[in-house]
């Protein structure tokens, strides 16, 4: 079975969800999971965040993207699909299988961070309506609790358990717990660079090159290597396979049944960091540009997140988001959504001219 169809057969392998806040209240059931667990889970989590195949957002929880992130990392590594575990449903927290994974190596889970000016210089007023947000010169988070939690790839309640009782009044010296993550840094966007780590292509693994003569002054340079993007509609998984081998993926949200994700075989046009929108409902409604429009400026809570990565198709990109929690919901007006700090990611992997497929 090839790369493309074993990426396309997980949906058929995975289950499990985020359990809700009353849930988490009762004492601990199989569906309601001891601290133990929920550490065991996180470092699932992280070591799979580490290695690039995402589980989202970081919640504690074997949940639905957990399992799709799982079984794709199997898949990279040449291991057939694995089935949930006999119990596993939309609302378990029965683990999954993790033999053979490394998972001493996420040690500690959580580590102390110590919040900085930084993290308080990116919050700022956040008014819900769209006139009112087109008024501002950069569109910051809610609070510093969103943009710790964003930093450290996790859901705010779930920071919220780490530090009960912390979050309302955050200063900067203050002492959180997060989990142990490699932290998605704002201030950094701007230096991404596309494509800057994907690894070249060898030379003598390139098709011969009639004017490649010796004493070129290029003879030595390696050749970029072939990096598609696939994105299942079906999964909300965006897979990156360099020379049609997976090497990460992300959970993503791909359009609504009003406003759908275009199927079929696309490029990267362009990526854009910390983009402004045009907000413009009627084309967000029904794909048709209108007069009556507002422009949104950079930010986090920017629709459109801190990347745009613009497809040979008017309008539609895949792109950050401003809402972490919606990343897995068909919720889009057509485009792809990812979290911040994935989309980040998946912008170091891909460059101008990859194929981006959509089905």
């Amino acid at each position: 079975m090839n790369t493309v169809v074993r990426f396309a057969v997980i949906a058929a392998f995975v289950s499990g969800s985020i359990l809700p806040a009353a849930a988490r209240k009762k004492p601990a059931t199989e569906n309601t999971p001891s601290k133990a667990n929920v550490e065991a889970a996180t470092r699932l989590q992280i070591f799979l965040d580490r290695a690039n195949f995402s589980p989202g957002k970081l919640d504690g929880h074997y949940n639905d993207f957990t399992r799709k992130a799982l079984s794709l990392y199997r898949e990279s590594r040449g291991e057939p699909p694995q089935a949930p575990p006999p119990k596993a449903n939309a609302k378990s927290n029965v683990a999954p299988d993790v033999t053979g994974l490394d998972l001493a190596s996420v040690e500690p889970v959580f580590i102390p961070y110590a919040v900085t000016e930084a993290d308080l210089q990116s919050v700022g007023p956040s008014p819900s309506k769209v006139a009112e947000q087109a008024k501002l010169k950069f569109l910051p988070y809610h609070d510093t609790a969103e943009a710790v939690a964003e930093k450290f790839h996790c859901d705010v309640h779930f920071l919220g358990q780490l530090n009960p009782g912390k979050l309302k009044t955050i200063k900067p010296g203050d002492q959180l717990m997060v989990p142990n993550v490699e932290p998605f840094e704002l201030a950094s966007v701007k230096g991404i660079k596309p494509g800057s780590e994907i690894a070249p292509k060898a030379v003598n693994d390139s098709d011969d090159q009639p004017d490649a003569q010796a004493g070129n002054p290029d003879e030595n340079k390696r050749v970029a290597a072939n990096v598609t993007v696939k994105i299942d509609t079906k999964t909300n998984m965006l897979g990156v396979l360099q020379d049609n081998k997976l090497i990460a993926a992300y959970p993503v949200t791909i359009g609504s049944a009003q406003t759908t994700s275009p199927i079929g075989e696309w490029k990267v046009r362009r990526i854009t960091k910390m983009p402004t929108f045009r907000y413009d409902k009627e084309m967000l409604r029904h794909g048709r540009r209108s007069g009556n429009f507002y422009l949104l400026q950079p930010g986090p809570r920017n629709p459109v997140g801190i990347m745009w990565i613009a497809l040979n198709k008017k309008g539609i990109g895949i792109h950050g988001t401003n809402t972490p929690d919606s990343i897995g919901r068909a919720a889009s007006h057509g485009c792809v959504r990812l979290a911040n700090w994935d989309v980040v990611r998946l912008a170091t992997k891909i460059k101008s001219g990859d194929s981006v497929s959509i089905h």
